[in-house]
């Protein structure tokens, strides 16, 4: 090969190389800057395909995406001073490609650190202003407006981002305190399960009582209307033994007669002793021979 063949071909090279180097291409999830010698020249480029100078200016891409930043959980105390554990999280996007290089070199990580000291402080500062029903129901979506619109001002001014929404995803008791609360539930409901036996026995007790009242008035009742019906019919009777007295007396006489024999009588092992004169035995006497 000759030395002008040769030579064509390394500026052939060189070109291509300058040519392939002269070209970047911005896609529609990136955000970038455009730099000359380190500086920004120019800034959120859009998405397509540009030219630049090579070795002359460089190009920093960076993610343009809804992004997470999923803070560690960290203890804070309630208006109250009671401790808490927060889980919480933000959605952030870069806004200013500039600002956002300038403050952070591009780079995600510093970013999340910045913002995951600022929104901890957030939340220090909204949980130290309400107590622990509050945040947990009563102001929680007022407690992440507020936290959402002072970070977002901070992160438009200082890194160039955008802080869509920042969510509390968990909000829970110290271990600690946890066990306490767990300890004193469990007594709690011990109590009243005492008071709840004690009023079940109470009324246990009641219902017997009334049972058992409601048993001898039972009792009396039944009582006392048999002892009507046994005296209905002895009056019945003594009735219908006078009558028949007044209608033969010696008749009368003589069936009392029997059934006092039948009765002295019944048993053969009973023993009387009498006057023979007496006037118990004035039928046995009148049917000898």
């Amino acid at each position: 090969m000759s030395n002008k063949s040769l030579i064509t071909l390394i500026v052939g090279v060189v070109l291509a190389i300058v040519a392939w180097n002269s070209f970047y291409i911005v896609s529609q999830t990136e955000r970038a800057v455009l730099l000359q010698f380190g500086k920004v020249v120019q800034t959120d480029v859009k998405p397509g395909l540009h030219v630049k100078v090579p070795y002359v200016n460089q190009v920093r891409k960076f993610d343009g995406r809804l992004l997470t930043l999923d803070a560690p959980t960290q203890r804070f105390l309630t208006l109250e001073k009671k401790a808490v554990m927060v889980d919480a999280y933000a959605k952030w996007r870069v806004k200013d490609a500039e600002r956002f290089y300038t403050a952070t070199s591009g780079l995600k990580q510093i970013a999340d650190e910045r913002l995951s000291r600022r929104l901890e402080s957030g939340l220090r500062d909204q949980f130290g202003k309400r107590t622990l029903h509050e945040v947990v129901s009563g102001e929680r979506d007022a407690l992440m407006a507020d936290i959402t619109g002072s970070l977002n001002r901070m992160a438009e001014k200082e890194l160039g981002i955008e802080v869509l929404d920042v969510r509390v995803k968990a909000i829970d008791l110290p271990k600690e305190v946890n066990r306490s609360v767990f300890e004193r539930m469990s007594t709690e409901r011990e109590r009243e399960a005492r008071e709840h036996r004690a009023k079940g026995n109470e009324l246990g007790e009641g219902i017997r009582a009334d049972a058992d009242r409601q048993r001898r008035v039972l009792l009396a009742e039944a009582y006392r209307e048999s002892e009507e019906a046994r005296g209905d019919g002895d009056a019945q009777a003594a009735a219908i033994y006078s009558k028949a007295y007044g209608q033969d007396q010696e008749f009368y006489a003589f069936y009392r007669s029997l059934r006092a024999y039948r009765e002295s009588f019944a048993n053969k092992s009973d023993v009387m002793v009498l006057d023979p004169d007496s006037e118990f035995f004035r039928y046995m006497e009148k049917a000898k021979p």
